[in-house]
């Protein structure tokens, strides 16, 4: 519930504070003295997106805070859910600076706009206007009928059902696409692997005939500098390792009187090892090194066909070639199997068509035993609204293809007149007559949403008289023990129902104009009533109208249990 709103440098409102009570409230005043701000700032709590040109001209930044009582709301898991701190007491803030940048707080901690919005959608529901054309859509009439079902559990198995469905369709239609394209290519698919079988191919071979290849191309050359090599460490008389061995037995003499030698002769053996193993191993190496022209031939041939296959799968290496490979004969098996997993596709699909069918049969009971009461207690409502004849009906046909609302199309059915066929409300209702349905509406609604506060913005559009005190009676009937319905109406029928008066009013000052709200004292109200009644002249006729539609209103509240504002008291 709004328990107060502060506002600074919006728009018209250079600073506002006013406080609202639960119940059935009423704020009244001249054709643009700026009750579209107030909800305009009422909005911006809500997550709507904010315009820089509202920032009061001169002013830097305009702030609008809200304070809400959560007591009665259940929304302790939407803060744990958003990582906010939890009070009864809630405070939203918006800032808004000239500069265009907006700032949302929710208990003094950052919020976004989406945050704002699922919080607001929790707290208020406004009604503008424009809202009326709301009941001419789809969507909104099974948004209606929804919440009068209570059916958030059908609807979430549904919705999980249709998901299902359609990423069960979904992989059908993939696999059988696939099935085609690989068909069309079936042939050539098999033919590739025809060559990469032929071709036996293996990880890093193409290193080693690369480097076979260089030995071969040059086995003459290499040959020569190995035994050149072995020649120069054993193979002359004054070979390297023969004069080596001599001084490493001088040192070894040596070493017996000269002690530093020693470690020499360490060294030098180990040297000598390791040289005369060279040796040996660069000897056996030129002893198996010979041209082969037929060899040099097979890795040749080998290598050309590897880098063939290479350039015609667009790869670099044999690595990615084997990855090709790979792939063809993925595609092969699928070629193979895919008659078969089609097979479970289809399988699977028709599961979840079952699934979706019983699911969608749950939700459209649902909605079908709703429809019912729906239908009764609207139908109770405009008539006492003045409509008499009324008749109203809410089909559930279903549809030829489902969507994630379900598989029933909604249509609100109406005639206000004997004699006349039911038809789709949007094609017959009048402007108060759609008023009067919505109002009905809202009314039925009202308990089944659970939301704390509904601000009605001139809903009493049309409308006049003894329907315009039907209207107001009806709200002041919803403003049950814990609800907040604030009506902002031009009616003085409505405006004397209401438990706590505001009204709104715009003044010429020497800095420019603006707006403001206040709260009406007892005689105050009177007179605003009867101002409404008579115009600007107030008469004697116009104040009595107004105390007798003040007295009416309390005996009606005072029926319902409640404290309301006496004429008498002022």
């Amino acid at each position: 519930m709004l328990t107060s709103l502060s506002i600074r440098n919006y728009a018209l409102i250079e600073s506002l504070e006013i406080d609202f009570e639960s119940g059935f409230s009423v704020i009244t005043g001249e054709t643009g003295a700026g009750k579209s701000i107030l909800l305009g700032a009422i909005g911006l709590l809500l997550g709507n997106r904010a315009d820089s040109s509202t920032v009061r001209e001169g002013a830097t930044k305009c702030t609008i805070e809200g304070c809400f009582d959560l007591t009665a709301c259940d929304l302790r898991p939407f803060f744990d859910e958003n990582d906010m701190e939890y009070d009864d007491e809630c405070i939203i803030r918006r800032e808004l600076l000239s500069s265009g940048k907006s700032r949302a707080f929710v208990n003094d901690s950052p919020a976004s706009l989406s945050q704002l919005k699922a919080l607001g959608s929790k707290l208020i529901d406004i009604h503008s206007q424009h809202q009326n054309l709301l009941l001419n859509s789809e969507s909104f009439q099974r948004e209606v009928l929804d919440t009068l079902a209570a059916n958030a559990a059908e609807r979430a198995a549904y919705l999980s059902a249709y998901q299902a469905f359609g990423s069960a369709q979904q992989a059908l239609r993939k696999a059988e696409a696939e099935r085609e394209k690989n068909r069309a290519d079936e042939d050539f698919i098999r033919f590739q692997l025809q060559q990469f079988d032929e071709a036996c191919l293996k990880e890093g071979e193409d290193e080693e005939l690369e480097a076979e290849h260089s030995v071969l191309e040059h086995a003459e050359e290499i040959k020569t500098d190995l035994y050149a090599t072995v020649d120069l460490l054993t193979g002359n008389e004054n070979n390297l390792l023969g004069n080596l061995k001599t001084h490493l037995n001088t040192l070894r003499s040596l070493a017996r009187n000269y002690v530093k030698a020693a470690e020499w002769v360490e060294r030098m053996e180990s040297t000598y090892i390791e040289l005369k193993d060279i040796a040996e191993e660069v000897e056996s190496a030129a002893e198996r090194i010979s041209f082969d022209p037929e060899r040099l031939t097979e890795v040749e041939e080998r290598l050309n066909l590897l880098y063939t296959l290479q350039q015609k799968h667009h790869v670099k290496d044999l690595t990615a070639l084997l990855a090709v490979e790979a792939e063809l004969r993925e595609r092969m098996a699928s070629i193979d199997n895919s008659d078969d997993r089609i097979a479970e596709l289809a399988q699977a699909l028709a599961q979840a068509q079952e699934a979706l069918t019983a699911t969608a049969k749950a939700l459209t009971d649902s909605r079908k035993k709703a429809a019912k009461t729906a239908e009764k207690g609207i139908i109770e409502r405009l008539q006492s609204l003045g409509m008499p004849n009324i008749r109203f009906q809410i089909d559930v046909s279903p549809r030829t293809t489902p969507d994630s609302s379900g598989m029933d199309a909604i249509t609100f059915r109406f005639s206000a007149n004997k004699g006349t066929a039911l038809q789709d409300i949007s094609d017959v209702a009048s402007g108060g007559e759609i008023s009067r349905v919505m109002l009905a509406i809202k009314a039925l609604t009202a308990a089944s949403r659970g939301l704390p506060t509904l601000i009605f913005d001139e809903i009493d559009t049309g409308i006049s008289g003894q329907i315009a005190d039907r209207m107001g009676s009806i709200m002041q009937e919803m403003s049950a023990p814990g609800r907040q319905i604030i009506s902002i109406t031009h009616l003085p029928q409505i405006a004397a129902r209401g438990a706590v008066h505001y009204k709104v009013c715009k003044t010429e000052t020497a800095t420019g104009t603006l707006t403001a709200i206040s709260r009406l004292s007892a005689d105050e109200r009177v007179n605003e009533i009867a101002s409404m009644i008579s115009g600007a002249t107030l008469t004697e006729a116009a104040i009595a109208n107004a105390r007798s539609l003040l007295q009416l209103s309390q005996s009606a509240e005072e029926t319902k249990g409640q404290k309301v504002f006496r004429p008498s008291d002022s």
